[in-house]
């Protein structure tokens, strides 16, 4: 544990970007149940079924400290609102467009959000600086285990080179690192980088892999399985993730060798289960056997992630336990409300 840690702060006003979005969702109602202020910000794109995002936001407005705006961080004055009316003491930005394989389908909407977008919030954090204006005490901003790209060597270290990204997602994710850098740097806005590996849980997103095999199982259609199912994810469960992110609210960086204010951290449930293992829980899960059929390896696809978290454990004492198993029953449990 860090020996300048801090518990949770309450009376911080914070604004969290995504708001609607899966992991946006679970860290909004985690705060809000422990009397945070919340300012959400969202645009509740159609990438995947809007009713689940709205759902989500209508439990979060039911919370008389949660305020919510609609639109998108890649409009500016959307930005400027935003900090104007929350003025936020910590920012958490977790709007991006997400999914690897769509970033081959759709490159604009990676550019417009996780860059322009990502852009507009480090400007408004700058800005939050000047005269008369409320100072942002720390930025934290999702990143993702697609920046170690297909690298062999496990578990993936935050010191291990991030420099050949197989995706243009991982792209814009190790941008938004070197941006955060940048005005970290320059302009000393305390910043937290985290690296999500693949979230999944309640609420979760329908373009995920668990989530649509949970579906065509249910109505019995086959399941694509890429690989052979012989790949290795670091699933980790999505409360895991909050809980990580809710000790790191209070904790900017310290200044590093350099005099900078910036650190990036991995959270991850660190250990790697096979994809084919992976699909046996999740049928167990559901009380049914999927119907496969195999594929080959999918462009911007990597083999293998796992998470080292020995900084996580360093500084906030803290790693991701929840298992597979428990996992995937407290997702069936949830999805079988939803889909009824």
């Amino acid at each position: 544990m860090r020996p300048d840690y801090k518990e949770p702060n309450p009376t911080q006003r914070l604004l969290i970007t995504g708001a609607a979005g899966f992991i946006g969702y679970h860290l909004s109602s985690r705060l809000l149940k422990e009397g945070y202020t919340v300012y959400g910000v969202d645009n509740l794109n159609d990438y995947y079924d809007v009713r689940l995002k709205e759902c989500r936001l209508e439990q979060l407005k039911q919370n008389a400290n949660f305020h919510f705006q609609y639109g998108s961080i890649a409009d500016r004055k959307v930005v400027t609102e935003a900090f104007e009316k929350g003025c936020p003491d910590v920012v958490v930005n977790l709007a991006a467009q997400a999914g690897v394989r769509y970033s081959i389908e759709n490159p604009d909407s990676y550019m417009e959000s996780n860059v322009i977008g990502f852009y507009n919030i480090l400007e408004a954090c700058r800005h939050s600086y000047d005269k008369g204006r409320h100072p942002v005490a720390h930025l934290l901003f999702a990143s993702s285990s697609s920046v170690y790209g297909d690298q062999k060597k496990t578990p993936f270290s935050v010191n291990d080179s991030v420099d050949r990204p197989v995706s243009l997602y991982a792209a814009t994710k190790k941008s938004n690192e070197l941006m955060a850098y940048a005005y970290s740097h320059l302009y000393g806005i305390p910043s937290t980088g985290v690296r999500f590996f693949t979230v999944y849980g309640p609420y979760g997103r329908p373009d995920m892999a668990y989530f649509g095999f949970s579906e065509k199982i249910r109505r019995g259609e086959p399941i694509k399985i890429f690989n052979n199912g012989d790949m290795y994810r670091d699933f980790t469960y999505v409360d895991d993730i909050v809980e990580g992110i809710a000790r790191m609210l209070n904790n900017p960086p310290v200044s590093n060798e350099t005099g900078d204010r910036y650190k990036i951290y991995n959270i991850g449930n660190n250990r790697s289960v096979r994809l084919m293992d992976f699909i046996e829980t999740l049928e167990e899960a559901l009380g049914k056997k999927a119907k496969k059929e195999y594929y080959p390896m999918q462009p911007g696809d990597v083999y293998q992630t796992y998470a080292d978290v020995d900084d996580l454990m360093q500084d906030f004492d803290y790693r991701p336990l929840t298992d597979i198993k428990e996992g995937l029953r407290r997702f069936v449990d949830w999805f079988g409300g939803w889909v009824s």
